[in-house]
This record gives C-alpha cells, sequence and structure tokens, in this order.
C-alpha cells in the first residue's frame, strides 16, 4: 500500500499491486487492473520510489522474520 494525492488534494491510500501502469497526460495517471483511472499529484518518478520502498519494506520484514514463520500454522508439528 502506497499515500498518493488525487488531483483535489484528497489523500487515499492505494494498494500498488492493482496498478496496471503510469503516465504523465500531463498530470500523473494511474491506471488500474480494473480500468479506473486516478489523477494524482505525484510524479511518475514518485510514485515508482514509493512502489520500491513499499516492497523493500515487505521483503525485509520477510527477512527478518525467517523462513519458519512463513509455514502456514496447518502444515506445523
Amino acid at each position: 500500500m502506497i499515500r498518493v494525492t488525487r488531483i483535489n488534494s484528497t489523500p487515499i491510500i492505494l494498494n500498488c499491486d492493482l496498478i496496471e501502469h503510469l503516465q504523465m497526460v500531463p498530470d500523473t495517471m494511474i491506471t488500474l487492473t480494473n480500468g479506473k483511472h486516478l489523477l494524482v499529484e505525484e510524479s511518475v518518478e514518485e510514485i515508482v520510489d514509493r512502489i520500491v520502498e513499499f516492497r523493500r519494506r515487505i521483503l525485509t520484514t520477510i527477512e527478518c522474520r525467517g523462513a519458519a514463520e512463513l509455514v502456514p500454522l496447518s502444515s506445523r508439528k
């Protein structure tokens, strides 16, 4: 999840896994996998940086917890 600001200055939290593509038209337009479009204040570069940082935090959390915690409880003995 990343924070972005709609063109009307309303902040929203966006599931970045739903982003299909980004483009400048001249404002930044986010096209989602469901076909919806969002116009946001942030640049394409800012959004990409936020996605990279979000994914980096996830990977760091996984590495810190270790693979043992990733095994589903139903398969643990």
